[in-house]
């Protein structure tokens, strides 16, 4: 089974080595290859390959291994099914196996189609964002690595420039260094001494100060270290995944009218989509100054222009930002996923190199995912991702921002308490009126002197709708027909008002009378209707125009 991956590069998988019965190898490969129409990457049939050979060993392991597929049964599926779900990388290779053996239609129906139709729990979220005192211990570290390298480069560019321009006079030290600058940018490498058996040195290495890369060729390219630092400090800033460094565009700058102070540089982003081969997203990001994000732009371009302008040469067409010098000046393409070097020129970043750069600096693993995610969740928006990944994979897990979210939780939840506290009925039931209360339009008072919205000249200032959220409300029988009328002269007013007006100058006063009528039970609220008088309309009618004219 050969699969072609998106730069035409073809990888094998040998079925036969499967440790299982020939017709499982070939039901097995015929599913793989109906799987693999979609793939447009050699991880990723790597990636479905293994966990096949894991389903391939555990039947193999089995009693009585299964001839072929249609000799599956429910019991064999539910005890691979067991072994499994516990872990993540188990229920990933579950996925992807239900996935394969779906395609075969002798598996399309009955008991097994139903055991590998059960839903498999989503992996729990096992990645965390940076703590501030772990984050500034890896940006720290990537920022001086990085900006040694930059400041490196930079120095030697300007001698080279000066040379190039005859600033120099002839062979002077600065002359012969510039000299063999640049041999280096047309190159790729300084001069050296070929030796007996092939081997050879740096032959100007007591010029150049020392043998090794960063005082030889590293003085105009970055080494695959100093890559990844720069790649460490742009997922930092932007929040990018590892992966889009293989191929990402050197920025170019946008239009400008007049502005000399800031530059905008155009990023293309590149966003995987499975099935769907690659697409780019534009970020605008501008460089106004030392603390600005494009910054960090400007000299990653200025850090990768001889390897760029080097790849150019060597392949016309090929601009990739993220350009090293490799320690080989011949480097043999492994992984076929990613672009193929250039020379003594490599792209983007590789997941051995990030685990080779953390062990240099005492990390405990790759920092990109956490990077990002701290990125992301301090951004407070998606980036590169839809909104429902940010809610759920990204912000919902994360334990730091839970902790944050803590606070905010608790004033929403004594707001949102204050506001339901607001809109309940505040007074007392009572069965009769008592003689010593003052009546009101729609309670009787018990004390207006104790109101909470005291008069300037004393006494209670609040409107009569309000007395219903007085503590020193009374509410007896006699007045359920009128509250029961102006309950329903409010819910007709949803016809006359639009909802905003209706919720700002209504909502509380309904919630209050809805919640007197829970207390005072249904029933009792609509026989009250039966009763409502003269009175009560017209006092009724007086609240509603009132508050309606206000």
């Amino acid at each position: 089974m050969t699969v072609t991956n998106k730069a035409g590069y073809k990888k094998e998988f040998d079925f036969a080595e499967l440790s299982v019965a020939v017709p499982i190898q070939r039901s097995l490969a015929k599913v793989f290859a109906d799987r693999s129409r979609g793939w447009t990457s050699h991880s990723t049939a790597r990636s479905s390959w293994i966990k096949l050979g894991y389903f391939a060993d555990f039947l193999s392991g089995l009693d009585s291994p299964p001839d072929d597929l249609d000799a599956l049964t429910v019991a064999i599926m539910q005890s691979w099914r067991d072994g499994r779900i516990s872990t993540n990388s188990g229920k990933g290779t579950l996925r992807e196996v239900r996935n394969l053996l779906q395609a075969d239609p002798r598996l399309a129906g009955g008991p097994v189609a139903e055991e590998l139709a059960r839903r498999i729990p989503g992996p729990t979220p096992n990645k965390q964002s940076y703590e501030e005192s772990e984050r500034e211990r890896v940006v720290q570290a990537a920022q001086r690595q990085f900006r040694s390298a930059w400041l490196r480069i930079s120095d030697n560019t300007r001698l080279l420039n000066v040379w190039r321009a005859g600033g120099f006079t002839e062979v002077s030290r600065e002359w012969r260094i510039g000299k063999i600058l640049d041999q280096l940018a047309r190159t790729g490498d300084v001069p050296r001494t070929l030796h007996p058996g092939g081997h050879s040195s740096v032959t100007n290495h007591g010029l150049l100060g020392g043998k090794g890369g960063e005082k030889a060729w590293g003085r105009l390219f970055l080494t695959r270290g100093e890559l990844t630092a720069l790649a460490v400090l742009l997922t930092d800033r932007f929040g990018w995944n590892l992966s889009v460094y293989d191929r990402m565009p050197a920025p170019t700058t946008a239009p400008s009218a007049g502005e000399m102070v800031s530059v905008t540089y155009q990023v293309q982003v590149e966003k995987r989509r499975s099935g769907g081969g690659r697409w780019f997203s534009t970020e605008n990001i501008t460089d106004s100054g030392a603390s600005s994000p494009g910054r960090l732009i400007t000299q990653a371009l200025e850090a990768t222009a001889h390897g760029r302008a080097l790849a150019s040469r060597l392949t016309p067409g090929t601009d990739l930002l993220m350009t090293a010098r490799s320690y080989l000046l011949k480097q043999e393409h492994l992984d076929l996923d990613r672009p193929a070097p250039v020379g003594p020129l490599s792209f983007g970043v590789s997941e051995s190199t990030v685990q080779w750069w953390a062990r240099g600096h005492g990390l405990a693993g790759s920092p990109f995912q956490r990077a990002r995610r701290t990125t992301v969740t301090e951004e407070g928006r998606p980036l590169q991702h839809s909104q429902g990944t940010h809610e759920s994979v990204y912000v919902l897990p994360d334990q730091r921002v839970q902790r944050a979210s803590r606070e905010v939780f608790e004033a929403g939840a004594l707001e949102a308490l204050e506001q339901a506290q607001a809109a309940v009925f505040g007074g007392q039931i009572t069965d009769s009126p008592d003689r010593e209360h003052q009546e009101t339009a729609t309670a009787d008072c018990e004390d207006e002197e104790s109101s909470p919205w005291p008069a300037p000249g004393g006494g209670c200032g609040a409107d009569f709708l309000l007395c219903l959220a007085c503590p020193n409300a009374h509410v007896h029988p006699g007045h359920h027909p009128r509250l029961a009328h102006l309950h329903e002269q409010i819910l007709s007013l949803r016809s006359v008002l639009d909802d905003r007006t209706f919720h700002e100058r209504w909502r509380d006063h309904r919630l209050r009378l809805e919640d007197l009528r829970d207390r005072v039970g249904p029933a009792a609220w609509k026989a009250a209707l039966a009763h409502v008088n003269d009175t009560d309309r017209t006092i009724v009618q007086f609240l509603v125009k009132k508050d309606l004219a206000l």
